[in-house]
């Protein structure tokens, strides 16, 4: 069974630090994300999150690639390539391959949602994202890029329509760029986040294993001279596998976490 690889997009939830040494190397909202991807894993599904901020992104990823190379002089195309490691995996929106810098864009849900100055950029998930990027494409600097185009009309609904018809606002006063510089020492803490996350995703698996146990095998055990495994916080040495491992690493190939 292959490692767990944890997509750029979601690195920053195993980033957080503990409250105390008594919490392990994960922090409660680190293990509890693990635990998420866990259940993925077990029951062969992919927990989909949609919205309407994710739905204009989509929709108007081409605006924002237009809006960005008008105001930046550039003349960036929609990257479709995924790159992994040992560790990561991910794939880009933009790469400017000769000046070893990428571009994330963010296509804003309206006015009222644009951030107007960096400091209102600043979030610690997109900042590890972009660092997974930089370590996957060896970059040495990547671009958050938030920009303002017009809300497809199916999309706004309710809201005034002042904050969603933006074209007649001059190209450049609707882009705001937040600039990452690469960082190996941050990289490697992610890289032994990841590390303890592999234990910890694989922990969770095994718990699960021995709690739901087949009943045929719970009977053989209690026959044995062990406790249900649901009553004990310590498993056998033969402790039964509900979850087959070639099932189980099956699901981990289909499902990019």
């Amino acid at each position: 069974m292959r490692d767990v690889l944890f997509r750029c997009s979601s690195i920053g939830k195993l980033m957080t630090e503990p409250r105390s040494k008594s919490d392990g190397p994960l922090s409660k909202g680190a293990k509890t994300y693990i635990r998420s991807l866990a259940a993925q894993a077990i029951f062969g599904v992919d927990f989909i999150v949609t919205s309407k901020e994710m739905d204009k992104g989509l929709q108007c990823e081409d605006d924002s690639i237009a809006l960005l190379n008008e105001v930046r002089g550039l003349s960036l195309a929609k990257n479709t390539e995924r790159r992994t490691d040992d560790f990561l995996t991910g794939e880009c929106d933009l790469f400017d391959a000769p000046r070893r810098r990428g571009h994330d864009l963010k296509t804003s849900w309206s006015i009222a949602s644009f951030p107007i100055t960096v400091e209102d950029c600043s979030d610690d998930l997109y900042e590890y994202q972009m660092r997974g990027y930089m370590r996957l494409w060896d970059a040495d600097e990547w671009s958050v890029d938030y920009c303002l185009v017009d809300t497809p009309p199916d999309l706004i609904r309710y809201e005034p329509i002042q904050l969603h018809v933006v074209s007649h606002i001059d190209p450049h006063q609707r882009v705001t760029s937040w600039v990452i510089r690469r960082d190996l020492e941050i990289e490697a803490r992610m890289v032994e986040k990841v590390r303890h996350a592999r234990d910890y995703f694989m922990r969770v698996i095994e718990e699960f294993d021995r709690t739901h146990a087949d009943p045929a095998e719970v009977r053989a055990m209690v026959a044995a001279g062990h406790p249900p495994p649901w009553e004990s916080t310590v498993a056998p040495k033969t402790a039964p596998l509900s979850v087959p491992r070639p099932a189980l690493a099956a699901t981990l190939e289909a499902i990019d976490f």
